[in-house]
């Protein structure tokens, strides 16, 4: 066990540290929020064109990078409940470049599943929070979330051909990167935007447990509902609600959240989800 793990389980201490660390994260938040809206913005497919660049950023990552989905002719990655869903993504400015995606799907009735309803029911072992519990039109699921390679800052990113790109220090500022890592956070704020705002109460999304621990550090508290399967690596069932996510947010987030906020909301009035 490594000095940092066994400095965070020593009680106490640990609980200090744990909140050293969440301090940090939210000052750090603060000055991210501050250049967020310089070089990032989010955007709501309001039209064929942008979900077909959700679709090939998914494509990029699901097929070329990961190859969790075939190669497809046309370079864009879909699915049966694309069309019962909402995307966001997040351009970065500069190069005009779309850098990730998420999706947001949604259910009108029991013929509209969710992914985890049809994939991974059987994972969810928490009965009070099912989703089968919940108005049909209240449920949604956080899904296919995508962040191309480039705009991740990882330790491997350093090395000549990792992925399929390698950050620049170059072509990117030291600004810039800083903001990468909190791109995947964005598009989680993007999709806790869009479902707010249409009535969504019940959110789902099967996550990496170590991916939900992080975002507990900011306080992004999502509920595991079971334990882990393997679907498409080790995932597990969460659940959040909008309660949920307004009260354990960091202060510094929710600076972050209001101006992810601020965008969705204006360009949801330009899309039609009846």
């Amino acid at each position: 066990m490594s000095w940092n793990k066994r400095l965070l389980e020593t009680p106490i201490i640990g609980d200090i540290t744990k909140k050293i660390v969440s301090a940090k994260a939210s000052r750090e938040a603060h000055s991210i929020s501050d250049h967020f809206t310089e070089f990032l913005q989010p955007h709501v497919a309001v039209d064929q064109a942008l979900k077909e660049e959700a679709f090939k950023i998914r494509h990029n990552v699901y097929c070329e990078e990961l190859a969790f989905e075939d190669v497809r002719d046309n370079g864009q990655e879909t699915d049966e409940f694309d069309h019962q869903s909402i995307f966001s993504l997040i351009k970065h400015i500069p190069s005009e470049t779309f850098t990730s995606c998420v999706r947001l799907v949604t259910s009108n009735g029991p013929n509209e599943l969710l992914p985890i309803e049809k994939y991974c029911m059987g994972s969810i072992t928490n009965e009070n929070l099912s989703p089968k519990r919940f108005n049909r039109a209240e449920i949604a699921e956080i899904s296919r979330l995508a962040v191309k390679s480039d705009f991740r800052r990882r330790k491997a990113d350093s090395f000549k051909g990792s992925g399929t790109g390698v950050i620049s220090e170059i072509s990117y500022s030291e600004t810039e990167l800083r903001c990468f890592p909190f791109i995947a956070i964005g598009l989680y704020m993007a999709a806790a935007t869009m479902g707010m705002n249409t009535g969504i109460r019940h959110v789902y999304v099967m996550m990496e447990p170590r991916l939900a621990r992080s975002m507990k550090f900011i306080g992004i508290t999502f509920q595991q509902l079971g334990e882990p399967v393997n679907y498409h690596g080790l995932r597990a069932p969460y659940y959040i609600n909008p309660e949920i996510f307004m009260k354990n947010l960091s202060p510094g987030f929710k600076s972050l959240y209001k101006t992810i906020e601020k965008d969705i909301c204006l360009q949801l009035n330009q899309l039609d989800l009846t």
